[in-house]
């Protein structure tokens, strides 16, 4: 279905020869594109069909971080939080159908900027009067951080505004209102938008702060089956969760894009490393892929690769399945989140170092890729923080994630020690889980143990999937690098002998590098000028010329000299 999207002139179009508002105003064009090639129903986001995760999991995504930020918030969580409420609130169909088609933006306004990730105790209100309700702003750390509200590109937007329900004075818990933003030209009355300074080195998008003057909004501006039900909840962290319940989805689906971002660095720099070469002492060039020190970075990115975007499919599966508790859904999500994020955080620094000086500019992504990851570590909630909540409530048994038998695997092993070492300790504390003693023994290795988690989980579904032995030997020896002293005391593997088995895994891998690195998948959506000698050439005389007569003054030569 979307197979032209790489070729399109929207996605071949050089960005860093643009000012920022025009690559601004490319994503969004960007964006309905997408919206109008998958043409996604509202109950494709509402139930997360197999058409909704084609689109979210689609390498496009990779290739403009800003169009995917909308794209997330807009589909995922705007149009998402919407859906359900349809079968009750057919009011809701037109601007749903409005946001299906792009003709209206959807912006996610939850996070305050005094507040961050305690969206718990927002301070925004909607206070209800006889025929609606106001939404206002009450001080500076109250505004809304950060999505895109500025009416600068042309397209109308609304948001879903996470407010305090106020009753006759009564604070009755956070809900969401729909509130107009702006149309293709200005603000609405009340609203302002305070448009951010640019994210270095990323894909630029209008990031803003957004504060609201007693903006009025109907009744019908509740996101609510029952717009009258405003009575207080019975368990308010619980009514906000449920409030809220779209971030645990997108939690999973932000990952995506970075684990094509792991196989576009990977195929990058394995080719320029095949045709890149050295002359050396002798007289025949020599491919830099012969070096030890270049074949591990690749080796490790492509096996990341492979079995990332082996194991996702299935959790993305999981996370429809009503038969399992909402809490592990969510953990798993988690544990998905984190270990792809910080296995794109070691691999794409390193391999973008393999490729030089050249790795280093924008037009090879992988510089642009790296600072852009950095976003999604915050996005759909903060991977250390997440992982906290989880590993305090794992470790507190309150439910439990589904992990492969010990006997499976080393790494499957080393995730099952980790836990009964923690649970072991917090059984020892005095205070338990409120001591100060949790707090600075117990979780600080808290993503380290969900990483442990998800490695175990990846390995395992690589194993049933029939993945290359050679490529999961090269993960599992990438993995032991997290935590080499357990597997030096609990699996005899001592240094040298983790290096030896290192050793062994890249020598099996080289013959057969080429054809893991096609497998990838991922060769359509690169554009990188280092490829090839061709793509560079092509590259280059596309760049800017600077020429000119001037003919320098000789004495001031003489005078510099």
């Amino acid at each position: 279905m979307a197979n032209h999207l790489p070729h399109h002139p929207l996605f071949t179009t050089r960005v860093e020869f643009l000012p920022t508002d025009d690559r601004v105003s490319l994503s969004y064009q960007r964006a309905r594109l997408l919206m109008h090639t998958y043409n996604l129903s509202a109950s494709d986001v509402q139930f997360c069909s197999p058409k909704y995760w084609a689109m979210m999991t689609d390498p496009i995504m990779s290739l403009d971080t800003a169009m995917f930020t909308m794209l997330a918030a807009h589909v995922g969580l705007t149009i998402g939080t919407l859906s359900r409420h349809l079968h009750k609130r057919p009011d809701l169909r037109p601007l749903v159908n409005s946001l299906l088609r792009f003709d209206t933006v959807g912006i996610y306004l939850l996070t305050e900027r005094g507040h961050g990730l305690d969206a718990f105790n927002i301070e925004t209100t909607a206070t209800k009067t006889p025929d609606g309700f106001i939404i206002n702003t009450p001080r500076e750390e109250a505004c809304k951080f950060m999505p895109a509200s500025t009416p600068s590109f042309g397209i109308p937007k609304v948001a879903l505004v996470m407010a305090k329900l106020m009753v006759d004075g009564e604070d009755r818990g956070p809900r969401f209102f729909i509130v107009p933003v702006c149309n293709e030209r200005e603000m609405y009355e009340g609203v302002d938008s305070i448009r951010l300074g640019p994210r270095p080195g990323t894909s630029p998008l209008d990031f803003s702060i957004t504060r609201f003057n007693h903006v009025h909004v109907p009744f019908t501006a509740l996101v609510s089956s029952n717009i009258y039900d405003h009575s207080s909840p019975v368990s308010p962290l619980e009514a906000w969760w449920d409030e809220v319940w779209r971030i645990p989805l997108g939690t999973l689906a932000v990952t995506a894009p970075w684990i094509s971002s792991i196989k576009a660095a990977a195929f990058i720099a394995g080719r320029y490393s095949m045709h890149r070469s050295l002359l050396g002492k002798g007289t025949d060039p020599v491919p830099i892929i012969s070096f030890r020190t270049q074949q591990w970075p690749i080796a490790h990115a492509t096996a990341v690769g492979l079995v990332m975007s082996n194991w996702f499919p299935m959790v993305a599966k999981q996370s429809a399945e009503k038969s399992l508790d909402h809490r592990v859904r969510h953990a798993l999500a988690v544990i998905v989140k984190t270990t792809a994020c910080r296995h794109f955080q070691r691999c794409v620094p390193e391999v973008a170092e393999r490729c030089g000086a050249q790795g280093t500019f924008e037009h090879n992504y992988m510089a642009r890729i790296e600072n852009d990851g950095k976003g999604v570590i915050i996005a759909e909630g903060d991977v250390l923080t997440l992982c906290i909540r989880l590993f305090s409530e794992l470790l507190l048994q309150r439910y439990r994630v589904p992990l492969p038998d010990p006997s499976e695997s080393l790494l499957a092993r080393h995730a099952a020690s980790i836990f009964e070492e923690n649970i072991s300790l917090l059984s020892n504390l005095r205070g338990g889980h409120r001591s100060e003693s949790f707090n600075s023994l117990i979780l600080p290795q808290a993503e380290l143990a969900i990483e442990a988690m998800g490695h175990a989980l990846a390995y395992s579904a690589g194993l049933k999937s029939g993945l290359p032995k050679q490529i999961l030997d090269v993960y599992e020896c990438a993995v032991i690098r997290r935590d080499p002293a357990w597997y030096s005391e609990n699996a005899g593997l001592t240094r040298i002998l983790q290096r030896i088995r290192e050793d062994e895994a890249i020598t099996s891998t080289l013959p057969h590098l080429e054809t893991f690195l096609n497998s990838l998948g991922i060769e359509d959506y690169v554009s990188a000028p280092i490829l090839s000698d061709e793509a560079w050439k092509e590259y280059y005389e596309a760049m800017p010329v600077f020429t000119g007569n001037a003919i320098p003054v000789v004495d001031q030569v003489q005078a510099m000299l």
